[in-house]
């Protein structure tokens, strides 16, 4: 997989790990494993020494990939006991590197009903605030992510990098500090639930317009329309992962 340079710098994968370095795709290989289920909740890993060798990685790039996984909640480390898989409830779901790794292969539909459910509780509160607080700056910053939107479609990389902004837009406009700090875990829940929508064909709907009337609520300061408009908005993007999640069973 890789190796580690004499002057204990690592390199960095080829072609198939694109830039990640050694430990960060380590980090991915075992954390999709405990995602799936190959590792249970309570299971003993292997040694350092053993994983390292199987892995065929310096011991240094197993250790930082480890404690990648520790920081996320995934894995306990004790000395002597050995490093073990923490029971789901201890994970940090809501990391936006663990969703990615959730979204590589077919993430669970009851995790997906969990993030719009969450969603259901942030998004529409975090609308309704924005109709009060917003300001001209951030209206703008709405609409040209939504032009964004419009011109590339949420089947490509740009336009769902636009769908994040749009959203995070609207949790700043809050102007509240605990809710601005999860755009990160809301933007990749967006980003990854709309990438596996339209992993294998573009949705019928286009759901442009249900941001616009999110967007119209806002700009007119309809606190009551800022919310009702953005829960709207869910409840289709819900269906439409419906759809998509039907395609594959």
């Amino acid at each position: 997989m890789g190796s580690e340079r004499k002057d204990g710098t690592e390199r960095k994968f080829g072609n198939e790990e694109g830039s990640l370095r050694i430990h960060q795709a380590i980090a991915r290989q075992l954390g999709t494993a405990i995602l799936m289920g190959v590792h249970k909740p309570g299971e003993l890993f292997e040694g350092e020494i053993e994983a390292s060798e199987r892995l065929q990685v310096s011991r240094t790039a197993y250790r930082e990939a480890v404690r990648i996984l520790i920081a996320k909640g995934m894995l306990e480390s004790r000395p002597k006991a050995g490093t073990r898989v923490l029971p789901r409830a201890r994970w940090n779901v809501l990391d936006p590197e663990m969703l990615a790794w959730m979204f590589a292969g077919e993430p669970d539909p009851e995790f997906i009903r969990d993030l719009f459910e969450l969603r259901g509780v942030i998004e529409p509160a975090a609308a309704e605030f924005a109709a009060r607080r917003r300001t001209e700056e951030q209206l703008v910053t709405m609409d040209e992510a939504l032009e964004e939107m419009g011109r590339h479609g949420l089947s490509t990389a740009q336009g769902r990098a636009a769908d994040q902004r749009f959203h995070n837009a609207i949790l700043a406009a809050t102007h509240n500090d605990a809710l601005a700090a999860l755009a990160s875990s809301v933007g990749a829940a967006v980003s990854w639930t709309t990438t596996f929508k339209h992993r294998k064909q573009a949705l019928p709907r286009d759901p442009v317009s249900d941001h616009r009337a999110v967007h119209e609520a806002i700009a007119a300061r309809d606190t009551a329309a800022a919310r009702s408009t953005m829960a709207e908005l869910l409840r289709r993007a819900l269906a439409d992962m419906d759809i998509a999640m039907s395609d594959r069973m």
